[in-house]
């Protein structure tokens, strides 16, 4: 089954200041481990990036960029997208398909917002998704605390199925690349 792995939404917007994931520089690091074994085994890595205009992710502002230390690779894809939905309005699918990938290794930020309606349509697509359980993360919403939100996102995402493919939430450790 060919594996390809997303990172979503890993900027700088996004990892310092008010907006700052939880436990960004734990999430970091699991990203880097998770991608460094996929460039080590082939598996292509997706670097998605968010944009809106006139706010902090507008295109190529200092918000816009990578996060410092998030490790990348000129041979890594980039997509683009406007929407929390990775899939929506991109050529994320076109690339997928060309490279015939069948499963899906999500990871990146935010985890009730870009990494939920990524997992979601995902399997709506049919692809097996195994959801990095320590390497998305988000902010506190006034309701609930991020890591609450990881934490209920992980369990609610582990029992979604289709009839023809499944999610798994697991920690980066234990992902077979």
């Amino acid at each position: 089954m060919t594996t390809a792995l997303l990172i979503i939404d890993v900027q700088h917007a996004l990892c310092t200041g008010e907006y700052k994931c939880f436990e960004i520089n734990r999430v970091i690091h699991n990203i880097n481990g998770l991608s460094g074994r996929a460039r080590e085994a082939g598996i292509p890595v997706f670097l998605i990036q968010h944009e809106e205009e006139g706010v902090l992710l507008q295109h190529n502002s200092e918000g816009w960029q990578l996060a410092e230390g998030l490790q990348t690779s000129p041979e890594d894809l980039r997509v683009r997208k406007t929407t929390p939905d990775s899939f929506y309005q991109t050529h994320l699918l076109q690339l997928l398909q060309e490279k015939d990938v069948e499963r899906l290794i999500i990871c990146g930020l935010q985890t009730d917002y870009c990494v939920n309606a990524t997992v979601r349509q995902a399997l709506t697509l049919c692809y097996d998704v195994v959801l990095a359980a320590d390497a998305h993360s988000t902010v506190d919403n006034g309701n609930m605390a991020a890591d609450d939100i990881i934490a209920e996102h992980n369990a609610s995402l582990a029992h979604l199925t289709s009839p023809v493919a499944r999610i798994d939430v697991t920690p980066t450790r234990e992902i077979r690349i």
